[in-house]
């Protein structure tokens, strides 16, 4: 709890006023940054306890600023299981931007299709998620702060704010289903026989990121939400080998039907 009031009073400090909600931006989805009238820009380096990423395609700053007029604070590069981070630090900075007030959480990320029903560029709102990360940011002591010690985890991910991403994505006539994630430890993607695997545990879609920062938020009693980009299609039968370039190439082709639900979103909040 110290260090994250350290990090609270740095951003402070810096004349940051509360912001409303929360923004985590995934591989290849930063273009939501140039529709944010940024007021200040905070290089992760500068606040104390912050880790930083080292992924080249994830900048390392929050940026403070605006979107339809709602204050909003937007982590422009997420940290990784598969950098050496545990969950705990990856969760911090979710911490941090609640202690600073922000009332919603919301979190993009690029994911593998592996519902057969799935295509490459479609959007999924997560309803579930299975954690196979085997790591959990609340192992440890309980921040009594923060949340309860057992947080119910029946409804990560809120129902309020899904209803609204599903009509508006019906409104825009984009493609969208409602499916359940499973967090992977990577950085390797997974064999034709860890698909079969994943695939009969239920899972819909994988992908490296998201779980430890979600459970986070949910000790917290902080309301989020969860977009992903599906960047590839995880078949077992027809695989074929993906580069992280594709990966990044076709979230950016498919970002803007991502932009216009988390910027409408936004709006109705």
């Amino acid at each position: 709890m110290q260090e994250i009031q350290e990090a609270l009073d740095y951003i402070l400090s810096q004349g940051i006023e509360k912001p409303e909600i929360g923004i985590v931006l995934g591989t290849g989805l930063g273009g939501l940054v140039e529709y944010v009238d940024i007021e200040k820009t905070i290089p992760y380096s500068e606040i104390p306890h912050f880790p930083n990423s080292t992924i080249e395609t994830h900048h390392g700053q929050l940026l403070f600023g605006s979107i339809k007029g709602k204050k909003v604070v937007v982590m422009q590069g997420r940290f990784h299981y598969y950098e050496g981070y545990t969950a705990k630090q990856i969760a911090f900075p979710i911490r941090v931007m609640k202690c600073l007030g922000i009332e919603q959480l919301l979190i993009s990320n690029a994911s593998g299709a592996i519902n057969p029903d799935y295509n490459k560029g479609d959007l999924v709102i997560l309803d579930d998620h299975i954690n196979l990360q085997f790591e959990n940011p609340l192992r440890g002591t309980n921040i009594d702060e923060l949340g309860p010690r057992f947080p119910d985890m029946s409804c990560p991910y809120d129902k309020a704010m899904r209803v609204i991403l599903v009509d508006l994505a019906k409104q825009n006539r984009i493609a969208y289903h409602e499916g359940v994630y499973v967090a992977w430890q990577g950085p390797c993607l997974e064999t034709r026989a860890e698909y079969r695997m994943l695939r009969a545990l239920g899972a819909d879609l994988v992908g490296m990121s998201t779980v430890p920062e979600v459970i986070a938020a949910k000790h917290m009693n902080l309301p989020c939400v969860v977009v992903s980009v599906l960047t590839d299609v995880c078949d077992p039968d027809n695989l074929t080998p993906v580069t992280l370039e594709e990966i990044i190439a076709v979230a950016q082709e498919a970002e803007p039907k991502l932009i216009k639900l988390f910027i409408g979103l936004i709006e109705k909040l």
